[in-house]
């Protein structure tokens, strides 16, 4: 098995982004892309084994896309074969660590929320490979160490975690685990000046699993990452944008989409909505769409504007209008409403922060509202 991208989680999220962009790219030349994917399971959810069982024994999976792209309903589905690996981080350890010490060129990951959790178990003893580490960022210190150790090239790495820059984050958190480790200074050099950390922004609603693996997502979907010397990408796709700016799509998708999403969620609890309750139905409840609609006009927008881009952030605005009015997507708020507490703040106070810097006279009385039952 020579597969150069390893990928850690096996979400419907990645499934219909990552996994779909090198499936589609492949596709039309296999030229556009690296190759082939390794997919981790990296916890113990029996969804996710089952999707790791499904991999294994099928070998593709499809992806439905559906909803209005470009004045037309689009409603397809895919069949994506780009995954031809499927391991778990607990029973396979020693042959993940020879596929990173022979065969990994990029690293991709979306681990969740928790994630970049840091445990205390993870200890130096780890590195002899026999045990395998509980923390992604452990993981990451081991598997690179025997990369290191074993004279390979250095590697790419593209997290897509919601976290802003997240490719500077991780890296501070690996190398963080292994000078704790008390490792040689050569192997912190190897980490922090050779491997490429990559930070980026993923953006793309997949609303639905198909069991017992596959999603259902919206047309639109957007991977932009920051231009750094000596990547190596997946694939060269479409939906695949290089950037200087990735502070800018971070800011749009943040304080508009992702925010917009926590305000409907913010409504939904104070009004004890239906755990049925999709995002569709929202917008198409003057309850829930007139208070969001303010949110945006009067306490978001007015950020942008100051800041020189409300014609952009109109446009894009428009765009996650659409997305949130997608009739075939089953987005379901309660879904949304996962750690909203953890949400509220990632998600408000950076608009209210902005206001402040800039000196706007705006109230933002239902985002600071929100934020002080947070």
């Amino acid at each position: 098995m020579n597969n150069p991208i390893l990928q850690f989680g096996t979400s419907r999220f990645l499934q219909a982004h990552v996994d779909f962009f090198v499936s589609e790219a492949a596709r039309r030349d296999p030229a556009n892309a690296l190759g082939k994917i390794t997919v981790v399971q990296t916890t113990a959810s029996a969804d996710s084994r089952a999707r790791v069982e499904a991999l294994r024994s099928a070998g593709r999976y499809p992806v439905r896309i559906r909803g209005r792209h470009r004045d037309a309903t689009v409603d397809t589905t895919v069949e994506c074969d780009s995954i031809t690996e499927a391991l778990h981080a607990n029973e396979d350890w020693p042959l993940l660590i020879e596929r990173v010490k022979r065969d990994v060129k990029v690293i991709v990951s979306n681990t969740a929320d928790a994630g970049y959790a840091l445990f205390d178990e993870d200890t130096a003893d780890l590195l002899d490979g026999q045990r395998t580490p509980r923390g992604f960022a452990a993981k990451l210190a081991v598997l690179l160490h025997a990369r290191y150790q074993a004279g390979a090239a250095p590697i790419t790495l593209l997290p897509c975690e919601l976290v802003s820059r997240n490719g500077d984050t991780l890296r501070d958190l690996v190398t963080g685990v292994a000078r704790g480790w008390k490792v040689e200074e050569a192997f912190i050099g190897y980490l922090t000046k050779d491997c490429v950390w990559v930070n980026s922004l993923v953006d793309r609603i997949v609303s639905e699993p198909i069991q017992p693996v596959g999603a259902i997502a919206e047309p639109y979907a957007l991977w932009a990452i920051e231009r750094q010397a000596g990547m190596v990408l997946p694939c060269e796709h479409e939906d695949i944008v290089v950037t200087d700016d990735l502070a800018h799509y971070e800011r749009l998708k943040l304080l508009m989409l992702n925010l917009g999403h926590t305000m409907l969620a913010e409504i939904w609890r104070t009004r004890d909505g239906s755990p049925d309750m999709t995002v569709l139905d929202a917008m198409r409840d003057p309850a829930y769409r007139e208070p969001l609609e303010a949110t945006w006009r009067d306490e978001v927008l007015p950020v942008f504007a100051a800041l020189g881009q409300h014609d952009l952030a109109a446009q894009y605005l428009a765009s996650v209008r659409e997305r949130f009015e997608n009739p075939f997507l089953v987005h379901r708020i309660a879904d949304i409403a996962r750690n909203h507490d953890e949400k509220k703040i990632r998600r408000f106070q950076p608009v209210i922060d902005l206001a402040r810097e800039l000196k706007l006279d705006i109230e933002q009385k239902r985002l600071r509202d929100a934020l002080e039952t947070a």
